[in-house]
């Protein structure tokens, strides 16, 4: 069967911000090529060694080195001089590498490399479970991954740009939050990229400006993890967390506990609310479902 004719000239985009009471949250299923799931997230790092140790997980691939052949080493210094310890790239793997980098191009995607065959087997990369990029060594799954956290695959990566419109195409919602925000999605949302953009005039500067100042220009915000026991997750990474692991922004006071009760007693017992307080864990609920999150303080450099 032939390939599907990828477009010769980018459709006009159109962008559509709306006001947070207004937004509904509803996926387009527009995927114009087969995206399966995030498959390696590359960090540029003048220190490989310890960021790598750091961003162990499974089923997801880190690579704080030359991860392809276009890797440039003058450009990996500047690229740390300016930003630091930082994400380069967020890999995805998908179906047909060569026919999404024409789509994606011919729909206003910058290009950064032509894709090319990596070892005589992918054009960008095949199941890691067997084999990830060439001159790289496969390791049996009891050393590469000692101790189970129980986390389980990256949910989505959050990207921070001085300005939306010129990067999506898609509805936004916005509060008085600092930010206005977007989320790119394939069609199963195995591939999640939320995008934000600082506002103005609110009472308190924009996070989002912050974070364009210190990085000197838009990148990765953070990266969400998915746990399979968000408890036990954390009780893990926070025995380590004065021996080299991470550490955790500060607990909410009290009064966020007493509240929860009424806000997600119908989907918590108390014993996990009691846990949630135990070890800091945020609450957030509305009609997609409910969601517990931590987050850590920074692990890079700015």
């Amino acid at each position: 069967m032939g390939k599907p004719t990828v477009p010769s000239s980018p459709a006009a985009p159109t962008f559509n911000l709306v006001g947070f009471s207004n937004f509904v949250r509803a996926n387009p299923r527009s995927d114009r090529f087969k995206v399966k799931r995030f498959h390696h997230i590359e960090f540029w790092s003048t220190d490989s060694t310890n960021t790598s140790r750091r961003a162990q997980m499974e089923n997801l691939s880190h690579t704080a080195t030359a991860s392809v052949p276009t890797f440039d080493h003058d450009a990996c210094r500047r690229f740390s001089a300016k930003h630091g310890l930082a994400v380069r790239a967020v890999a995805m793997e998908v179906e047909d590498a060569e026919f999404a980098f024409r789509t994606s191009v011919a729909h206003g995607a910058r290009p950064s490399a032509e894709p090319m065959a990596l070892d005589g087997r992918a054009v960008i990369a095949e199941d890691p479970d067997c084999w990830f990029l060439p001159k790289f060594e496969s390791v049996d799954e009891a050393s590469a991954f000692p101790l189970d956290y129980g986390i389980r695959r990256l949910d989505h990566a959050v990207g921070n740009v001085p300005e939306l419109g010129p990067a999506v195409a898609y509805d936004v919602g916005t509060s008085e939050s600092g930010l206005n925000s977007a989320v790119l999605a394939n069609n199963s949302e195995m591939v999640l990229l939320p995008m934000n953009e600082p506002v103005f005039g609110t009472k308190r500067k924009s996070q989002i400006q912050t974070y364009l100042e210190h990085n000197e220009g838009a990148g990765v915000q953070h990266l969400a993890l998915m746990s399979e026991d968000i408890f036990k997750t954390l009780r893990e990474m926070r025995k380590r967390s004065n021996i080299g692991g991470f550490e955790f922004m500060p607990s909410p006071p009290p009064t966020y506990y007493k509240n929860l009760k009424n806000r997600v007693g119908d989907v918590l017992s108390d014993e996990q609310i009691q846990q949630c307080e135990e070890l800091g864990i945020l609450v957030d609920k509305d009609d997609q479902g409910t969601l517990l999150q931590i987050f850590t303080k920074p692990v890079g450099d700015r």
